[in-house]
């Protein structure tokens, strides 16, 4: 198996014409079914965010112009993290207080329902995602992966494979896509597969045990440990 290091100058090289290529000849055109924002039977909603897209949600990080032309009653300045985020949840444990011990990652929060928490449905039934402009990159490419060891794979399984472009289940698959959309698809999902790699391996060089107390989560990302609200845990010393 390709270390991580390998895997990353691989995505680095990737061609976003071929990438493009890969997703035309699949074929794509989003359905706004919402199938990709909601809860699975088997469980909840569960997307990568990385720390700075967290940040971006809660305003932290500037504003794109896009997000900026979003209502005022959307803006993204109101949320904390645990707003945004919540622990990815593998390889929690289930405590008398919920989950607790170590994860990798962040998921993106969802509602009582399980599903993702800026997903919102018209009247009509019609899925739309109320932070668009500034969605994560997971979702940006949406159902599209790359085939290279060390990044995410979205929920649903893979139907479709050009190359190295996996497609996973949507019903939105197999539709014409316009070549300009293709490549903005292509760009983000090169940008995701760099992005993914470099978080793993910074995941890697920074992880410390943490020991968490009982009742306690602590999550690993490529910045450190830290408690669910996102802010730094020390670790490596004497918490009691």
């Amino acid at each position: 198996m390709k270390s991580l290091e390998a895997e990353l100058e691989t995505a680095r090289s990737l061609s976003v014409a071929t990438l493009a290529d890969s997703i035309e000849s699949i074929g794509f055109d989003c359905t706004r079914c919402g199938a990709c924002c909601t809860g699975e039977d088997d469980g909840e909603h569960t997307a990568t965010v990385f720390p700075d897209e967290v940040r971006e949600l809660t305003g932290e990080g500037g504003e794109s112009p896009e997000s900026e032309a979003q209502s005022a009653s959307e803006s993204s300045t109101d949320r904390d993290w645990r707003d945004v985020a919540r622990p990815m949840p593998y390889g929690l444990s289930e405590g008398a207080g919920g989950l607790e011990g170590e994860t990798f990652e962040w998921a993106l929060q969802t509602d009582g329902c399980g599903d993702c928490s800026f997903y919102e449905e018209d009247d009509a039934g019609v899925g739309a995602c109320t932070v668009h402009a500034d969605r994560p990159l997971i979702c940006r490419t949406y159902p599209f992966s790359v085939a290279l060891a060390g990044t995410s794979q979205p929920m649903g399984e893979a139907v479709d494979e050009a190359g190295v472009v996996r497609a996973h289940e949507c019903e939105g698959l197999g539709r014409e896509i316009e070549r300009d959309e293709a490549e903005e698809l292509a760009t983000a999902l090169k940008e995701r597969a760099i992005r993914e790699l470099e978080e793993a391996i910074a995941v890697r060089d920074a992880y410390e045990p943490a020991d968490p107390d009982p009742g306690e989560v602590v999550v690993h990302d490529s910045e450190g440990a830290k408690r669910v609200d996102g802010t730094p845990l020390e670790t490596g010393v004497d918490r009691t």
